[in-house]
């Protein structure tokens, strides 16, 4: 019985047992996915702390220049107010004794305070005749008046508002009920 083998057929049986070899070649070990795994879970764990850390100088950077921000907030005001000062001062070293003199740069001075005011929205609360307004005023006494219950009908001391915020509520005195 000798048979012969086509050699197609010998191919064809052939070939599987070669490709199962080359799938086996191919296929890594355990070992080497398990070094792979590590050093992909290497390079994840420097990435987060990479991540971290930026975050990190991230948050640092904006405590910074909130820090700054608040602490000189006030400069520009400081700069304008500080000529307030200046002419104050030379109104208090004035010697002459010429009253007229003093009152004008008393009064001058007084023009550029309330420019320096007007330049930071810095406006005064002045309710004269004005319902009480619990956020603006504080009313420290009632008195008789002609004037409807609760109406400002003297002020004692001006309030103050920044940019449209109370930062001092007028202190005043309202007419009592009837």
């Amino acid at each position: 019985m000798n048979q012969e083998v086509n050699p197609e057929i010998q191919e064809e049986v052939a070939a599987p047992a070669v490709e199962q070899e080359g799938a086996e070649a191919a296929a890594p070990s355990t070992e080497d996915l398990l070094t792979q795994a590590l050093a992909d879970l290497e390079k994840a764990r420097q990435d987060i702390l990479y991540v971290r850390a930026e975050a990190e100088n991230a948050r640092r950077r904006a405590q910074d220049e909130t820090e700054k921000a608040r602490k000189f907030a006030v400069e520009k005001f400081a700069r304008e107010i500080i000529s307030v000062k200046d002419a104050m001062d030379m109104a208090l070293l004035d010697q002459s004794g010429n009253f007229e003199g003093l009152k004008m740069g008393v009064d001058l001075t007084a023009k550029q305070l309330v420019t320096v005011f007007e330049k930071f929205e810095l406006r005064e609360i002045n309710p004269m005749g004005e319902k009480l307004d619990p956020n603006k005023h504080q009313a420290i006494s009632t008195m008789p008046s002609e004037e409807e219950a609760n109406t400002v009908v003297q002020v004692m001391q001006k309030g103050y508002e920044l940019s449209g915020r109370t930062i001092r509520p007028a202190m005043v005195v309202v007419a009592a009920a009837k």
